[in-house]
């Protein structure tokens, strides 16, 4: 495959997936010996509470009460809430947002858009609404994701604090023509959808089970992360009943859904963003074959139905302890308040009897929980109940090279006991647009078998996957590899090793890799994931490639990756793990595509280099000229720099941004800016 030499000899690595740590005791359990739950008390007017004591609380299960026997409050604010950076100038380059540790989330929100179940209108409600949040009112230490139900596993957005990857998730949800709901909420008197009523309810049937599906894989990738966690569902239309019935499968489905979230230690919130529904007649009523009687029974029937559709959401959050918002026009008020909800909540546990866990019957029974304060004036949301059966009899992932592999790459979240570092760079040749893409994997974590003359060997399994934004499947591969090393070369490949790999891309848009790496030997895995947005350079605008950093090597430096093979590099300093020393000078190089040419075709483009640390500027270089090096096209210059980091610099994590100003452009079109980050130690 043919690739840009001049920027891959530079090739290097983003942002490291950073396993999750080990669930905390603050996760919600259910066992034989133990039963914890949440619990969230509000004072009249809605404010949190946080002063009780266990003697505070009763509560009963089945009816039965329970001794509280773990009991503590836990509190997702990091002292006084921070405030939200303020957003950029108009024209102003974006800042770099801060680099997210494990330690650092605040709160984990999965905002999902139900577009299987939304209507025309509402989709534009909500997306304001959304827009606003990443904007506005995201805070420091966010882990968000936004995800629409309609989009395949592979559209699934990854839990970021980059508002940029939020925005493209944001540019990609739109009303969805194929969904349970039209233009509007209601359908217009005397219009027909070509289908009879039973074959429609049978597809709002369809399209409902496909909704709680997809909350249902949020929620079970969820459940790998510490501590609670909430999902924002907005949805118009999640019915329970059909036809004057119980829709049983829709019901289950609902059920399900909410023990898995509250195993997962999961809320569920629900925002209807219809606001205040107008049940008359409308323009759009065809009323002419009608009685006045039937125009008549009109707003209480719609009145009817818009309560109907609503039942699914309402049971979701109830019974998981989270709020149901309705009847609402400011969408952005009420995401604001769900928030507010997830500041803090009570851990209350109990030793249940075990009949509660009695395996007789076959099917686990489920049992009612509910928590009362005894405090006046309090109200205390908690979750219904579960099923009775323990966490500790789930089944596990079945231990064949398939599953293993499969679990991984279904999960949202970079997982697993082998660590791995993934980076999809965007690239710009003559034949087009690549993805280029390297894998750092951690040579500590495999396992080698000892052979004769002291010779080491392991094999390793390597999965990659490209996604498109729509969840279709762009460019993957499946390969095994036997490393086979002794001596200088095996302390080598302890340090860690690289894999590289290229492929076109054939249109523009914004795609998702997920690698994972399996240890034959020991069945263990290490995945990662990461998010990439291709411009369209075909529309002329100034555009930036990827942006590569690595150590200016002391000595010569180590052959250019080979693609499709393993490699056992100088690690520390590389484009791949970007771990630099105080005193250490790094160089830094990418494209610009598209700079207009002036007189004698040269381009006048300006660059300037700053560095960030937790979202702050800690540097900011002067504005230089971009020279052309001898380059002949000023559509496509490769530039670059370096930078030597003082030994005054503090260690820790670090971000370079590069900014490019084409000084002949229109306006709107005259900035473009990139980064990575990188560690000093």
């Amino acid at each position: 495959m043919v690739r840009s030499s001049v920027l891959l000899a530079m090739l290097g690595v983003a942002a490291a997936q950073t396993p999750p740590p080990e669930q905390p005791d603050t996760v919600i359990r259910i066992n034989v010996n133990l039963v914890q739950m949440d619990a969230v008390v509000t004072d009249a007017k809605g404010n949190l509470v946080t002063d009780l004591k266990p003697s505070d609380f009763e509560i009963l299960q089945d009816g039965k009460s329970q001794v509280i026997t773990n009991f503590s409050y836990i509190s997702t604010r990091q002292g006084a809430p921070a405030a939200a950076p303020p957003a950029p100038k108009k024209g102003a380059p974006p800042v770099p947002p801060a680099q997210i540790k494990p330690s650092d989330i605040r709160r984990t929100v999965a905002l999902v858009v139900d577009d299987l179940g939304l209507a025309f209108d509402s989709i534009a409600r909500v997306r304001g609404a959304l827009e606003k949040f990443v904007d506005h009112e995201m805070q420091p230490g966010d882990l968000v994701a936004i995800i629409r139900t309609g989009a395949g596993i592979g559209a699934l957005q990854q839990f970021t604090a980059d508002p940029r990857m939020l925005h493209a998730a944001i540019d990609r949800v739109k009303f969805n023509s194929m969904g349970r709901v039209g233009i509007s909420s209601f359908g217009p008197l005397g219009g027909d959808d070509g289908l009879g009523a039973a074959a429609t309810e049978e597809r709002n049937e369809v399209f409902s089970v496909g909704t709680l599906g997809a909350v249902r894989y949020v929620v079970d990738g969820l459940r790998e992360l510490p501590g609670r966690k909430s999902v924002v569902l907005f949805s118009e239309n999640l019915k329970l009943f059909g036809e004057g019935a119980m829709n049983q499968r829709v019901l289950e489905s609902v059920r399900r859904l909410i023990d898995a979230a509250d195993r997962s230690s999961v809320v569920i919130y629900s925002i209807d963003p219809r606001g205040l529904q107008v049940f008359g007649l409308t323009a759009a009523d065809n009323t002419g074959r009608m009685s006045p009687r039937q125009i008549a029974e009109v707003p209480a029937r719609r009145s009817a139905e818009a309560f109907h559709s609503q039942e699914g959401m309402v049971m979701l959050a109830h019974d998981t302890g989270g709020l149901f918002l309705y009847n609402r026009n400011d969408v952005s008020g009420a995401l604001r308040q769900v928030l507010a909800d997830s500041e803090g909540y009570y851990l209350l546990g109990y030793h249940p009897d075990a009949a509660t866990f009695d395996p007789r019957t076959g099917q686990p029974r489920f049992h009612k929980v509910s928590v009362k304060v005894k405090r006046a004036g309090l109200s205390v949301r908690t979750r219904a109940g579960f099923f009775g059966n323990s966490d500790r009899g789930v089944p596990q992932v079945a231990k064949t090279r398939a599953a293993e592999i499969g679990h991984a790459l279904r999960s949202p979240f970079a997982t697993g006991s082998i660590h791995v570092r993934l980076t999809p760079l965007f690239t710009e040749g003559p034949e087009g647009s690549f993805l280029n893409t390297m894998l750092y994997i951690d040579g500590r974590d495999l396992t080698y078998a000892d052979e004769p003359e002291g010779w080491h060997k392991a094999v390793i399994d390597i999965v990659a996957i490209t996604f498109g934004d729509g969840g279709q499947p762009v460019d993957s591969s499946d390969r095994t590899y036997t490393l086979r090393a002794r001596k200088e070369s095996y302390d080598q490949a302890l340090k860690g090793l690289l894999y590289s790999v290229s492929h076109p891309v054939r249109k523009p848009g914004a795609y998702q890799m997920r690698v994972v790496v399996r240890d034959a030997s020991s069945g263990q895995v290490g995945s990662a994931s990461q998010f990439i947005e291709v411009p369209d350079v075909a529309k002329g605008r100034l555009t930036l490639s990827s942006l590569v950093v690595k150590e200016v090597a002391p000595e010569p430096a180590a052959k250019e990756p080979v693609e499709g093979q393993i490699q056992t590099p100088n690690i520390q300093g590389s484009a791949a793990v970007r771990i630099f020393g105080q005193g250490t000078s790094i160089m830094y190089g990418f494209e610009v595509l598209n700079a207009q040419a002036g007189a004698g075709n040269q381009p006048e483009l300006e660059s300037q280099t700053r560095m960030f640390r937790d979202g702050k500027v800690v540097y900011e270089g002067k504005v230089n000229a971009v020279p052309m090096n001898g380059q002949s096209d000023p559509k496509r210059l490769v530039a670059g720099g370096t930078l030597k980091l003082g030994p005054q610099v503090a260690r820790g994590d670090y971000v370079l941004q590069v900014i490019v100003t084409d000084k002949l452009a229109k306006e709107r079109f005259r900035t473009a800016t990139q980064w990575m980050d990188f560690e000093i130690r």
